[in-house]
């Protein structure tokens, strides 16, 4: 039993072996992660999406980092590089987090090209607009100017998620928001629909159905020649 043990936990550290992917990124790991070959999700990672779209990013670090706790998550996007946390649920789960944050990444370089001309914020604000509506209607009586705000608010947040509750957010939400975090803010409007196009690469008629300016935007960034006119 000890030697099955010490030769499973050998195994563990030979896969994390810090690494270099064929197109140069920097793959490093701070802390163990385990159950996970993180080499085949990164390898998933650059065969899923196109090229062009890691132009932001440098390096992945795997392990915990104190903003996790402090801000309630499990992965971010900082000057270049992906800090993703070592406790996964599984493969797919740490999959979503790196697509996810590397669509944050691409904000920076092409924020004109996705906001712009507006038609994703204006899609995102009738949504919320629909979103205070029902929850009016439910009893939440919260002003409009509070859900017409694009930017990230920490107390609209922890509205939307304790007080509310995003069991609710889905019931009510169903056919609206890909999903309760989407309306959280534009940015991760925009982050949860690229994680959605990316990771469900068989239902993108639905996310094309509910959210059709951000479909469009994110087909094109699919192609380099769009970002540069």
């Amino acid at each position: 039993m000890l030697r099955d043990y010490i030769r499973q936990k050998q195994m563990i550290l030979e896969q994390q072996t810090d690494f270099y992917t064929p197109t140069g990124l920097h793959v490093f790991f701070k802390d163990p992660i385990e159950n996970i070959n993180v080499e085949k999700v990164v390898a998933k990672l650059e065969a899923a999406l196109p090229s062009h779209l890691f132009s932001e990013i440098e390096m992945i670090i795997v392990g915990w980092f104190d903003e996790f706790e402090e801000r309630n998550l499990n992965a971010f996007y900082e000057g270049g590089t992906l800090y993703i946390s070592n406790i996964q649920d599984d493969f797919n789960d740490m999959y979503d987090d790196l697509v996810h944050e590397l669509s944050h990444s691409l904000e920076e370089p092409h924020g004109y090209f996705l906001y712009g001309d507006k038609k994703i914020e204006e899609e995102f604000l009738r949504k919320r607009k629909y979103l205070h509506d029902i929850l009016w209607k439910m009893g939440y009586k919260i002003p409009l100017s509070s859900f017409m705000n694009v930017e990230y608010d920490q107390e609209f947040d922890e509205f939307l998620h304790e007080k509310v509750g995003y069991d609710t957010l889905s019931s009510a939400l169903t056919g609206v928001f890909i999903t309760p975090y989407a309306a959280t803010s534009l940015r991760e409007y925009f982050a949860t629909g690229f994680t959605e196009f990316y990771t469900h690469s068989d239902e993108h008629a639905f996310l094309q159905k509910i959210s059709p300016a951000l479909y469009e935007k994110i087909v094109l960034l699919q192609d380099p020649e769009k970002l540069d006119n």
